[in-house]
């Protein structure tokens, strides 16, 4: 599966500290490699969040091209801002038109 990311998600990627930024690879090596989202809700208009306990949320797509399945990294976020992003996420996502 491939993973592409919107500039948007490689901005919040870099403001995460380390513990955070290697909670996130994993999750996306463990999606990457063994097509596992884990604790994941799809939210409608073709948007869908990874979520940790400690409040952490990832927004994605699911796409396909020539060459397979694509998951789309829009943005990330954190629970207590998550309307705001899930509105943004939606905007980002048809701005793009990967979905």
């Amino acid at each position: 599966m491939k993973l592409l990311k919107f500039d948007e998600f490689e901005a919040w990627m870099t403001k995460l500290n380390l513990k955070l930024k290697a909670q996130v690879d994993a999750r996306l090596h463990r999606i990457q490699e063994h097509d596992h989202f884990g604790d994941a809700k799809y939210l409608g208009d073709g948007i869908a969040e990874l979520r940790w306990k400690n409040g952490m949320r990832v927004y994605f797509a699911k796409g396909t091209d020539a060459s397979g399945k694509i998951v789309y990294l829009i943005l990330g976020g954190n629970k207590n801002g998550q309307e705001k992003d899930i509105q943004k996420a939606k905007i980002l996502l048809r701005r793009y038109g990967e979905h």
